[in-house]
């Protein structure tokens, strides 16, 4: 039986391997026939290859006649991609000047090697090629790889080459496995989700990569095309902590992570306690990262999700054929805003989504992570028939997020591994979800949960429910605050001037309408709301802002204060925060 009749063919993390070429696939600038064999394995098996050297590509492939393996070739330390299928050539930046050449053998530099953009000669002539990028004032660097000295311009190296050629492919270079041995393979090997060097491999190197070959040159990359072939690698490393997702801290200040393949959490939790707020600081993670994910968005919560797409929903087969266009482009993420569909129609649609994005991971890897809220809406038990027997994560990272997890699928939950439950009673939260997959009931957590806290609940890792402080989010902070400023917070959530004989109905759905409407309404209607409370509780459960809340909640206890007074205070408590109206800013 051969390596590739022993593959998964689904739930692959890596999707492609990126291998050097001088000391890593070739040996004294030849590779071995069981190198070739164990590439064209790989080939095989649904995965891509891209050799990523320093050499120039006529060089390259008058000695390498295997070069038709790749799927792509990156040449001249990553300013040139090459295709082999089409034999096409696309030079990413302009050339080394030739006016610097003249100059560098005008100096006595040689041998000098000119390709499409750079140019190369060797130790000790260093000294003299900065001297003239100096004098000359050029935007150039020098890369060295071992005795070679490389000039290229500045910003080209293996990695940005690397990330045009994954482009080209549709692949992330969360989905790669790198293999190299010198200085210049450390830029492209940090961009790959699994780093490796080969044994023969510069000592600086193998001490900042994930793994390191017991075989040197061409036989260690056999060896790493045999593990991915045999397993995906999971024997050989789980989760590098390069690429772990931060969740937030404990109380005693201790990091919690989120591994960023293969994980399903749960938040639940009652409405208006933050389990948006939550998954919106872990996207931001996760697009800061350069993970891809898809969001299933029910209530149009996400319309601001960073580095994403909205697609709204039309009919279904055209918003799936959206979202999969979205989601061709690595870089981008993409939210499913479902506003418009009919309830009833939910769970079918998502059902025809999942299945296409499963066979899109099938092929790519992507999108990384699925995030459902309220999940209720696609995978309630009552369901089963539609949305169960199609319900298989292989691999992908999900969230769900739910009021209830006793309103979620059964075979859904058993897929968790970590559990975050929001709100006042988070016991009964994990109870629940401790029933519903046949788990001991966990200990109770106890202590007040302030905004931004959460009890975290690991089946595997974790013998007790700890309490977490979410991870801080400026950013996502900034988004936030400027839907509330700006933006709408929905018809249900807005905050109403009725005035006590309840003869009006002035509809503010953000900071910006409410200061305006305030100012406008009769100082009777005004200190209404305002004696009532109904500014701070409006403040904290619909704006989310503790600050705005517990500001007003003074302002209310100063009952020597008239009408106008209030209304400047409250202005100003407000302008501390959101600049109104115009430009937005978040102050500090």
């Amino acid at each position: 039986m051969s390596l590739v009749d022993t593959l998964v063919k689904s739930g692959y993390r890596y999707h492609a391997l990126a291998c050097d070429y001088d000391g890593t696939l070739a040996k004294d600038g030849k590779v071995g026939a069981a190198v070739i064999a164990a590439l064209v394995d790989l080939q095989q098996s649904g995965r891509k290859l891209i050799l990523v050297t320093g050499r120039r590509l006529e060089e390259l492939l008058a000695v390498f006649p295997h070069a038709y393996l790749f799927n792509s070739i990156v040449c001249e330390n990553g300013a040139v991609i090459y295709k082999p299928d089409s034999k096409s050539t696309r030079v990413l930046t302009d050339a080394v000047p030739s006016f610097f050449i003249e100059r560098l053998k005008q100096k006595g530099v040689e041998p000098i090697d000119v390709g499409h953009v750079i140019a190369a000669t060797w130790h000790p002539h260093e000294n003299a090629v900065l001297a003239t990028i100096e004098e000359l004032g050029l935007d150039l660097q020098i890369c060295f790889n071992k005795g070679a000295v490389m000039i290229l311009p500045a910003g080209i190296n293996k990695a940005s080459g690397l990330n045009a050629a994954l482009h080209e492919l549709g692949l992330s270079r969360h989905n790669v496995v790198g293999v190299g041995d010198a200085e210049n393979d450390y830029a492209f090997l940090k961009e790959c989700e699994c780093a490796v060097a080969v044994a023969n491999a510069l000592p600086n190197l193998k001490a900042v990569v994930d793994i390191v070959t017991s075989a040197d040159h061409g036989e260690g990359v056999v060896e790493i095309i045999r593990h991915m072939l045999l397993n995906d690698l999971v024997d050989f490393v789980e989760c590098s902590e390069r690429h772990r997702i931060l969740l937030g801290t404990t109380v005693e200040d201790k990091k919690v992570w989120l591994k960023p393949f293969n994980t399903g959490m749960l938040i639940s939790g009652p409405s208006k306690a933050g389990k948006s707020t939550i998954c919106m600081t872990v996207l931001e993670h996760l697009e800061s990262a350069g993970y891809q994910y898809c969001v299933i968005d029910p209530e149009g919560d996400y319309d601001l999700a960073p580095g994403a797409t909205v697609v709204p929903f039309t009919d279904s087969s055209r918003t799936i054929s959206e979202v999969l266009h979205a989601l061709d482009n690595p870089q981008s993420s993409v939210v499913v805003n479902l506003l418009d569909m009919p309830f009833e129609e939910r769970p079918i649609f998502f059902a025809r989504l999942f299945s296409t994005i499963s066979k899109m991971r099938v092929d790519t890897g992507r999108p990384h992570w699925l995030i459902v809220d309220e999940a209720h809406h696609m995978l309630h038990p009552y369901w089963i028939d539609c949305v169960e027997p199609i319900w298989d994560e292989k691999g992908m990272g999900f969230i769900m997020i739910t009021v209830d997890p006793e309103q979620i699928s059964s075979k859904v939950l058993s897929s968790i591994d970590l559990a975050l439950a929001v709100g006042r009673d988070t016991k009964k939260t994990l109870d629940a979800f401790a029933d519903i997959i046949g788990q001991r009931k966990p200990e109770h957590a106890s202590g007040h949960l302030g905004w931004g806290q959460a009890i975290l609940w690991s089946r595997h890792l974790y013998e007790k429910p700890i309490k977490i402080t979410i991870a801080d989010s400026l950013t996502t902070r900034v988004r936030h605050l400027r839907k509330y400023a700006e933006g709408n917070v929905g018809s249900e959530r807005s905050f109403y001037f009725t005035g006590p004989d309840r003869r009006l109905k002035l509809r503010a759905q953000n900071l910006q309408l409410f200061m305006q409407i305030g100012d406008g309404v009769d100082d009777e209607t005004w200190l209404y709301h305002l004696k009532k409370g109904d500014y701070a509780n409006w403040f904290r459960e619909v704006i989310n802002d503790s600050r705005l809340a517990d500001g007003c909640i003074k302002i209310e206890g100063q009952k020597s204060l008239k009408a106008c007074e209030s209304r400047s205070r409250i202005r100003q408590l407000i302008e501390r925060f959101y600049t109104l109206p115009g430009t937005f800013e978040l102050h500090p």
